[in-house]
């Protein structure tokens, strides 16, 4: 799931594809901002047929969370 995750981030979001790795922090090490976390939600979403709960997005800060959560709620 990490690596599907990072093709999503990279063509998707036009990120690094050298930045990216299960422990990198999407908005401390990628830079990105509230609006490119909502798109990334979404983007993840459509992608992988998954719903994620809100009350479970703060918990989701790295890369390697994201691609768990979707291996779990998928």
């Amino acid at each position: 799931m990490f690596e599907k995750l990072k093709n999503v981030l990279v063509e998707e979001m036009s990120i690094n594809p050298d930045d990216i790795t299960p422990d990198a922090e999407l908005i401390n090490d990628l830079g990105f901002n509230s609006l490119e976390l909502a798109d990334l939600i979404v983007l993840c979403e459509e992608k992988f047929d998954v719903v994620f709960d809100e009350k479970d997005l703060p918990s989701l800060v790295t890369v390697g969370d994201v691609a768990n959560y979707i291996e779990l709620n998928s």
